[in-house]
């Protein structure tokens, strides 16, 4: 049940996502309360509306991008995928799942005539599971020689934690870009009161044997937050923070907040090594081509020097 899947994740996962995007979730379910919602239970976005597969040509006499089938896409061609809106790792009847998207990337990366991606970013993160899938097929795009490249509007935390796999982040304008909020955060409402003035006691019991389970948790309702960041957040945002510091190896790590959620606007995160380039979609494009061909003339290199 699609609808389900959406309401758990949003109550109980932890996200690397943006706050001003959990307060637009919360009106969300706020809205999804209020009705009946019984016909949304198994409609997905992608159901209607299949994920773009769209591919911006390298020949001359056919510029920009036009959608269509990566099979059908003409020579040196470049895959253009959407990574948009809150990222969730199945699809739901708001957004696709980035268990879909991965699997555009793994299409574009098989596909004979696609030389590498652009990964389009405006999202301002996501719940943490929605992470593993994208890191999977970027690295199988590049196992295969096929460049991916990150050209962002808003890209913050789950969205910046899988545009620092790519192999270039670029800012598609310098005016609205941004760049950051690494970290974690959970967010889960508590419905005693809603309950008790229904009437409604609710008893959660606990074998003897099990004095551990949920103890963060349990913890947290009574208002001491202590364990569930040491034990459930610390830990994600420990790992997020080795996974930027390994991939941006130019990132001053001196400038506050870098590492701690702090934003940046592009100029500032090229400053400071967030990004690559501040360009256009196009330059992005481009860059895909330029790093497609430098891998091209390596392997060809590499060829020769095992003949010689």
């Amino acid at each position: 049940m699609q609808f389900s899947t959406l309401y758990y994740t949003l109550l109980n996962k932890p996200f690397f996502i943006d706050v001003r995007r959990i307060e637009a979730q919360a009106v969300l379910i706020d809205k999804f309360l209020e009705h009946d919602v019984a016909d949304m239970n198994d409609k997905k976005l992608s159901d209607s509306k299949p994920l773009p597969r769209i591919a911006a040509s390298a020949l001359a006499g056919s510029p920009g991008e036009t959608t269509g089938d990566f099979a059908k896409a003409p020579k040196d061609s470049v895959a253009v995928i959407p990574l948009r809106g809150d990222m969730m790792k199945e699809g739901t009847m708001c957004s696709y799942g980035t268990e879909e998207i991965a699997a555009v990337i793994r299409e574009a990366a098989d596909a004979r005539n696609i030389i590498g991606t652009r990964l389009d970013i405006d999202s301002g993160g996501g719940a943490v599971d929605a992470i593993a899938p994208m890191l999977q097929a970027i690295a199988y795009s590049q196992a295969k020689g096929k460049p991916v490249v990150a050209s962002c509007d808003l890209c913050a935390s789950a969205a910046y934690y899988v545009a620092c796999q790519c192999d270039r982040i670029v800012a598609d304008n310098s005016l609205s870009a941004e760049f950051g909020s690494i970290g974690v955060m959970m967010q889960f409402p508590d419905y005693a009161k809603y309950y008790e003035q229904k009437g409604i006691k609710i008893h959660t019991i606990y074998s003897n044997l099990s004095d551990w389970k949920n103890a963060p948790f349990e913890a947290a309702r009574r208002g001491d937050y202590a364990s569930i960041k040491a034990e459930q957040l610390d830990p994600l945002a420990r790992q997020f923070q080795e996974a930027v510091k390994a991939r941006r190896q130019q990132l001053d790590q001196s400038v506050d907040g870098i590492l701690n959620g702090r934003m940046f606007y592009a100029a500032d995160a090229l400053k400071y090594g967030l990004i690559d380039r501040v360009g256009t979609a196009d330059e992005a494009t481009s860059l895909v081509r330029q790093l497609a061909a430098d891998r091209r003339l390596q392997a060809y290199s590499s060829r020769l020097d095992v003949n010689v």
